[in-house]
């Protein structure tokens, strides 16, 4: 009975990052900017390799198999976001455009409003 729920909890462990890691993937295809692209790829990519890594090792149960992926989970956890920050300062520094924020008018108009449309 319990190898059975194992069993089950590796699969969804799998399911969960092969998904993740398909998201991180597509964001890099289907986001507007290089910045929005590194969040996707570090984010899930990182949650998507992490949650691979757990089911390895739970599949082999060995316990020298358990630190090389929690050392490797810890790894990609560590890095995924300095790597993303460096590149971020880089660009910058490069002179790609920060994308501007979300839900800010115009400098000068008034942000637009629901109640007024449709008279």
């Amino acid at each position: 009975m319990i190898a059975l729920l194992t069993e089950f909890v590796i699969a969804g462990l799998i399911v969960l990052g092969a998904f993740l890691t398909l998201t991180a993937a597509l964001g890099l295809f289907r986001l507007p900017d290089l910045y929005t692209r590194m969040h996707a790829a570090s984010k899930a990519g990182a949650a998507g390799s992490g949650a691979l890594l757990v089911a390895v090792a739970l599949q082999t149960g060995s316990a020298d198999v358990w630190i090389k992926c929690v050392l490797a989970i810890a790894f990609f956890f560590l890095t995924a976001p300095v790597a993303a920050h460096l590149l971020a300062k880089a660009a910058l520094r490069h002179g790609q455009a920060l994308p501007p924020p979300e839900g800010d008018a115009a400098p000068g108009r008034a942000p637009a409003s629901d109640a007024g449309e449709g008279s």
